[in-house]
Order: C-alpha cells, then sequence, then structure tokens
C-alpha cells in the first residue's frame, strides 16, 4: 500500500475578501510542484463564500467539475442550459467537454457559503458539454458510503466521464467502515469535511485528506463522529 498524507494546514490559502480558500493542490497563483494532482483528481478547492458574492461567467474546457455544497447555497447558469440553486445535500456535476462557460454566485445575500468544488480529469476529451445535479438523502451515508458520482448509473450517482467514483459518508463515533474499490488499478482519496478518523495508524482531522493507493480495501474507523469524501480515481500511470 502506497499513501500520501495531505494535512490541513498545508494547504494552498487565499484570500480575497469575498473569497476564502484553501487548494489542496496547485491553483491559481499557488504552485506546489509535489502537490499538483493526485491520479486524475486535479483540484479541490474548499471555498468560502460571502452573501452576494461569487465568480463571473468563466470558461472551461475538458474537465469533469463537481460542486458540492457543505453549507449554504450556490446559483449556477452555464452555456448549455444550465440554470439553478445547488443546496447544501445536493451535488452537482459540469463536463465542460468541447467548452463551457458557467458563472457561480452565494444564492444569499448575507450568509457565508462554504463549498467543495472539485476537478477530475476526463476520460475522454471533447465531448459534448452536460450539465446535472441531484439532491441526496443524508441519512442514506449514516454509518454506510453513499456514492454520489459514478460512471455506472446502476450506483445511483451523477454520471461522470471518468471511472471515478465520489462517495460521502457520516459516521458515528467508534464506527469502522471498509472502502473497496470499484476499478483495477484506481487509487483512493479521503478527504475529512468534519470530525476525526484512523486510516492505518494515522489520524486525520478535519480536512486533513490522505491519498491511498496500490490497494484494494481500505478500513476506516470513526475517532469522533465524522463526516468524510472518498473519491475513488485513476492513477493515470
Amino acid at each position: 500500500m502506497k499513501a500520501i498524507f495531505y494535512p490541513a494546514g498545508e494547504r494552498g490559502h487565499a484570500d480575497f475578501g469575498w473569497l476564502n480558500a484553501h487548494h489542496s493542490f496547485s491553483f491559481g497563483e499557488w504552485y506546489n510542484p509535489e502537490k499538483v494532482h493526485f491520479g486524475a483528481l486535479r483540484v479541490l478547492n474548499d471555498d468560502l463564500i460571502a452573501g452576494g458574492a461569487g465568480f463571473p461567467t468563466h470558461p472551461h474546457d475538458n474537465m469533469e467539475i463537481i460542486t458540492i455544497p457543505l453549507s449554504g447555497a450556490i446559483a449556477h447558469k452555464d452555456s448549455t442550459g444550465g440554470n439553478g440553486i445547488i443546496n447544501s445535500g445536493d451535488v452537482q456535476i459540469m463536463s465542460a467537454g468541447t467548452g463551457v462557460r458557467h458563472s457561480e454566485y452565494n444564492a444569499s445575500p448575507t450568509e457565508t457559503l462554504n463549498l467543495l468544488q472539485v476537478w477530475v480529469i476526463p476520460k475522454q476529451e471533447n465531448i459534448q458539454p452536460r450539465y446535472d445535479q441531484k439532491s441526496y438523502d443524508a441519512a442514506e451515508r449514516k454509518n454506510k458510503w453513499q456514492v454520489v458520482v459514478s460512471p455506472d448509473e446502476k450506483d445511483g450517482g451523477l454520471w461522470i466521464n471518468q471511472d471515478a467514483i465520489f462517495a460521502l459518508t457520516d459516521l458515528d463515533a467508534g464506527t469502522t467502515l471498509t472502502y473497496e474499490k470499484k476499478f483495477a488499478g484506481n487509487g483512493v482519496y479521503f478527504f475529512v469535511i468534519d470530525g476525526s478518523v484512523t486510516i492505518g495508524d494515522l489520524q486525520l482531522d478535519k480536512k486533513d485528506a490522505l491519498g491511498i493507493s496500490e490497494t484494494d480495501v481500505i478500513t476506516i474507523s470513526a475517532t469522533n463522529h465524522a463526516k468524510l469524501l472518498a473519491i475513488e480515481i485513476p492513477m493515470l500511470g
């Protein structure tokens, strides 16, 4: 088994007033040659966006972009015709493909929005751009994995143009859970949304992460009540 620890305190940080962002991987003006990507996982930004603020219309291409609001709601509009509010409990995916333009704003004029935005390098380039979002019942991830993104519709997640799985869990203190990979050769990136867990002999606290490869089954123990995102991802050789 190969493991890479990503402490929360070593993430990149940018504070623009309206946007307070932490970057797990090199992004914008922050560059760390040791933190460019984990396999096909290219970006994981943990953003705090002030009320009424946001990102004006801008372009993307050939990237799978997943947005997970942790608190608050985001107003989205894009050139595919996608237009709506993404609330906490929802997950959004946008395949930029041949090119798409979109904007994202805090849907509240006063309350701070906290979201995770994740970029995944696609399996196939230059596909037709697409947009989708779905609401998930948080009770369905209590002490078990709830798949929210998958290339297999049978998993119940939003479709992604990559052999990647996104799964969420909400663990009671003392609970042990295993993650079994769906795709041979993939790695798994575990990001602690809240609380703390132990994987192997390493304790991960809030916003810490651990990338694991070269093993098929991983055991996670909740040190206390914890919320966790697992991203199973091709390692790209």
